[in-house]
């Protein structure tokens, strides 16, 4: 395939790449949406072509609702993708994007289509207890949390219109985070290469380590300066690691 048709509602190719030899498949963070990767489109194009999904609930899919079930969303993506799995792929999901990625990798692999590389940013391992993790649950306080973690602009958070657009999906991807509970199984056959900021307060050095637990395949640990969202300001340090990991994966030409 050299391209996503324009009624598939899964996937953003914002920077077409039909002779890439692998294709890097971004799942956003809570409340975010396909096009927060649009910056490793277009540093990443032509050598890899980026699809970034859109979940539902968001942007041009706001009439959708939201999937408050982190397995099932996994679920309908890993069946959105199958087509696009007539290349090597990795996948790579920031915070709850990478929660979504490792089970989105677990159902490709038993399908017998697995990622050649799960990439992993900003969030501790599945397999860690979060039971007794205080989560926001009010309006009031999934506000205060996005703030604190600096992933919106403040400007937009004081805007009550755009506030109104963006919330329930905020709230129903924080409502999938508290409930989703790791359930054991095979370790994933691919290598996993984790990332995250030295001051992240959402996934510490030692919690985000606890990814090697889930691989049988090799496992990279890279700690980069900045809090939850230092992908944003490292973003070419990231990509790099990226691009060298995916060439090296299973031999994958690049």
């Amino acid at each position: 395939m050299t391209g996503i048709p324009g009624d598939d509602p899964w996937f953003r190719n914002y920077r077409p790449a039909p002779d890439a030899p692998v294709r890097l498949v971004c799942l956003p963070h809570a409340g975010g949406s396909a096009s927060f990767y649009f910056p490793v489109a277009r540093a990443l194009s032509p050598r890899v072509e980026v699809l970034a999904v859109q979940y539902p609930g968001r942007q041009d899919r706001h009439s959708e609702p939201s999937e408050t079930d982190l397995t099932v969303l996994a679920e309908r993506i890993a069946e959105a993708l199958g087509p696009w799995t007539d290349r090597p792929y990795a996948l790579f999901g920031h915070s709850m994007g990478a929660v979504v990625g490792f089970e989105v990798a677990r159902l490709m692999q038993a399908a017998g289509r697995g990622p050649v590389e799960l990439f992993v940013s900003g969030r501790r391992a599945p397999s860690l207890d979060r039971s007794g993790e205080w989560q926001p649950s009010t309006d009031e306080e999934v506000i205060a949390e996005i703030r604190s973690l600096n992933g919106t602009g403040d400007a937009l958070l004081r805007d009550k219109e755009m506030l109104s657009m963006i919330l329930p999906a905020l709230r129903a991807d924080y409502a999938a985070v508290r409930r989703y509970r790791y359930r054991p199984g095979p370790l994933l056959d691919c290598p996993v290469t984790a990332f995250t900021g030295d001051r992240d307060p959402k996934a510490r050095v030692e919690e985000v380590r606890a990814w090697e637990n889930h691989t049988a395949s090799g496992f990279g640990l890279h700690v980069l300066p900045g809090g939850h969202f230092f992908l944003v300001d490292r973003q070419a340090e990231v990509l790099r690691t990226v691009e060298d990991r995916m060439a090296r994966s299973r031999a994958v030409p690049m």
